[in-house]
């Protein structure tokens, strides 16, 4: 798959100006002028000032940025689907989906890295995704940048325990923004009104005295949102140690990304995908009465 081919139906006095019309992006453009042969009319080498003409096939490297050079990882990847384009795993808690000073050869991405290693040989790790390193569950991969570009309505859900009682749906709309503390970022959030927008709609599922099981939704997505927004309403996550308390009942934030469903381009058709709970979330349900 390492060229993307185009049938062209009208006519452009530039490959550029096919290229933007259809949604590239100036970056991706710059990557494809780079070498001679990522991009061809009618298997003829070409450039993004060549014309195209009706009929002409239009084939373009659909690959052509750096290689991500991060440590690989030996992992065994949990793969809940996988195809051409998209790669779909299943990530367990306490596991840094990215490279970070503590956990600098033991992350998810280099284990994606590792994984993809001999199947595209300039492979470029592309998230669509990312969750906190506590945070289990669904993490979509687009295997080259134009399944990337051309990937629709995306949408995800989440599971997660909270402390307290919430009986009735929530819709928490509060901006967020980083926390700075002598010109660096601590990795937390707070709610502000110089942060960002960020909505949590939050339904009820399990409710007991203690705990309720929740299913929650995102507008925009920001980082941390789920739990900077329960911890805003009194009801953090439980096993949050940074927006609430530490847990003797499960040693990390009880929070799974359940579901993802997004468009596929190519098999034009809609995909969802769903997980189980990790054993840890499921006995911790239990316990709600």
């Amino acid at each position: 798959m390492e060229y993307r081919n185009y049938i062209i139906d009208k006519d452009y006095k530039y490959v550029y100006f096919f290229l933007k019309e259809k949604g590239f992006s100036e970056n991706y453009i710059t990557n494809l002028r780079k070498r001679s042969g990522y991009i061809k009319i009618n298997n003829v080498n070409s450039n993004t000032k060549s014309k195209l003409k009706i009929g002409d096939i239009l084939s373009i490297n659909s690959n052509p940025n750096t290689k991500t050079s991060i440590m690989q990882c030996i992992i065994l990847l949990d793969i809940v689907y996988e195809d051409e384009y998209y790669l779909l795993v299943n990530k367990p808690s306490n596991l840094s989906t990215m490279p970070t000073q503590s956990h600098y050869n033991n992350n998810l991405a280099g284990a994606i890295c590792y994984y993809m290693e001999n199947k595209i040989k300039n492979f470029t790790l592309r998230i669509i995704n990312r969750l906190d390193k506590e945070t289990a569950g669904l993490i979509l991969i687009a295997k080259d940048t134009i399944s990337q570009k051309d990937l629709k309505n995306f949408q995800k859900s989440y599971h997660a325990i909270c402390q307290g009682t919430i009986k009735d749906d929530v819709e928490i709309n509060k901006p967020i923004k980083t926390l700075i503390e002598n010109g660096k970022n601590v990795n937390k959030r707070i709610i502000s009104d110089e942060g960002k927008s960020a909505k949590t709609c939050v339904h009820p599922l399990k409710i007991g005295n203690s705990m309720t099981l929740v299913e929650i939704n995102l507008i925009y997505g920001r980082t941390h949102q789920i739990r900077v927004h329960l911890s805003s309403i009194n009801h953090p996550l439980v096993g949050d140690k940074l927006y609430g308390n530490e847990s003797k009942l499960i040693n990390h934030t009880a929070l799974l990304c359940k579901k993802i469903s997004f468009y596929h381009p190519y098999l034009n058709k809609e995909m969802n995908f769903e997980v189980d709970y990790p054993e840890d979330f499921q006995k911790l349900s239990k316990k709600i009465l």
